[in-house]
């Protein structure tokens, strides 16, 4: 059985929107301000991480039109590398990547949610447990109703930043300029904008989550370049004008102090009766995540299934909706465990150490399909990465700052994290025997 190809351009463009942007941008740019002296520096690293965005986006597009199979990064890593990269990637995904995000993200929902509607003393893993039951159920029906619930929730997320954007850029009062910072050297500098790339490229990620489609996308050697393009690109333009927009309106002193700098520009731009939007804005956002994260991450596990690497059952799809429906209610059980114990936490920290890793081991793999598949040999018109080998070069140095960022800040996180990675090698082994002994 196949999966029912039902994605158009539009559906797979606002899968790379929703899979960027989350509660990143209503956050990250204070931290960001806090590591960098000017605002002209805040918006040159908004302006550098959206590059490095584009340039993973370039070559997730020529890897999607050489291999346009379901699992994205997972088959990549497979073919490039050894199928034990790639088991470790879904197993990490599983684990922390997506059970850890999916986690915290449906807490978030549920406590946005439970004060919208004036129930804030509810119990916010009960709620946050139901959300995830529900998109999972949505997304078993069928990929079209999930893909529509994302459609919705991503224009959603778009107007709410719409109105923050068109009234900070109409409407904010003047911001009293503090007196520039003395110069800093250049190597400080430096090492500031470095420290400052690692909360922007954590909200940049997500463009690949439309890989992992592939099969499911109609046409998807020319939607799935299309859809990375597009969407990274009206991306960048958002956090690009979200941050100007915080700037004008707090300053760069007054972004620095706060932790909700959305909340604050939104008060001062609309005053005080307004903080219910950024609320509503930040549930919206993380409802959609979930259905993202049951949407596009489970075909992970199902192609995990479908080549024997984990439990083959995870490879077969419903005879009626033609969705990897185990795979997905793998994935919402174990985000449902991680919220009722509450041991989301432990494995949020741990995400990013995990996912930048494999991030520039794809990559990277770029650099080997064209050495095994030179371009020559390729179909016409087959998209090929720009910049070719520069862009995906810095890309594969951008990552490893992250990881190496990831480790410095938070060592015993990123142990747990790879004491996570290393329990998978023994599952691994386990499953290849089970599958030799069964031939």
């Amino acid at each position: 059985m196949a999966f029912r190809r039902a994605l158009g351009p539009f559906d797979a463009t606002m899968v790379v929107v929703g899979g960027i942007i989350g509660s990143g941008i209503f956050i990250l740019p204070s931290v960001v301000a806090q590591r960098l002296p000017t605002s002209g520096l805040v918006l040159g690293a908004w302006i550098a991480g959206g590059g490095i965005a584009i340039a993973g986006a370039f070559a997730f597009a020529e890897l999607a039109t050489l291999i346009p199979h379901a699992g994205g990064e997972y088959v990549y890593l497979r073919e490039a590398y050894h199928p034990l990269v790639a088991f470790l990637f879904g197993w990490a995904s599983l684990l922390m990547i997506q059970g850890g995000g999916l986690g915290a993200v449906a807490i978030t929902f549920s406590q946005y949610a439970l004060r919208l509607t004036g129930r804030s003393g509810a119990n916010a893993a009960i709620w946050a447990s139901v959300a995830i039951a529900v998109v999972a159920a949505v997304n078993i029906v069928g990929v079209k109703p999930g893909s529509r619930l994302l459609n919705l929730l991503v224009l959603l997320k778009l107007g709410a930043l719409a109105a923050l954007i068109v009234g900070g850029l109409l409407f904010s009062p003047a911001t009293p300029v503090s007196a520039p910072p003395p110069p800093a050297a250049a190597p400080g500098v430096l090492v500031a904008f470095g420290a400052a790339l690692v909360p922007i490229l954590f909200a940049y990620g997500g463009w690949q989550s439309v890989n992992i489609l592939a099969e499911e996308t109609r046409e998807p050697t020319r939607t799935l370049p299309l859809a990375l393009m597009a969407g990274t690109a009206i991306v960048i333009a958002v956090y690009l004008l979200a941050n100007v927009v915080y700037l004008q309106a707090l300053g760069h002193d007054g972004l620095a102090a706060t932790m909700t700098p959305a909340s604050d520009a939104v008060r001062r731009i609309f005053g005080p009766r307004a903080d219910g939007l950024i609320a509503a804005a930040i549930a919206v956002s993380a409802f959609g995540f979930l259905d993202l994260t049951l949407l596009a991450q489970t075909r992970i596990y199902y192609a995990m299934g479908s080549d024997g690497s984990f439990l083959p059952a995870l490879g077969r799809l419903h005879p009626r909706f033609q969705t990897p429906a185990l795979a997905i209610l793998l994935q919402a059980a174990w985000g449902i465990v991680l919220v009722l114990t509450g041991t989301f936490g432990e494995l949020v920290d741990s995400v990013v150490f995990g996912d930048w890793i494999f991030f520039g081991l794809t990559v990277a793999a770029v650099f080997r399909f064209r050495s095994r598949v030179p371009v020559s040999n390729r179909e016409p018109g087959a998209f090929r990465t720009p910049g070719y080998p520069i862009l995906p070069a810095l890309f594969v140095l951008a990552a490893l700052l992250v990881v190496a960022s990831a480790i410095h800040s938070n060592p015993r996180r990123s142990g747990i994290g790879a004491l996570l990675l290393a329990t998978g090698v023994p599952v691994y082994f386990v499953s290849a025997r089970q599958r030799w002994l069964s031939r």
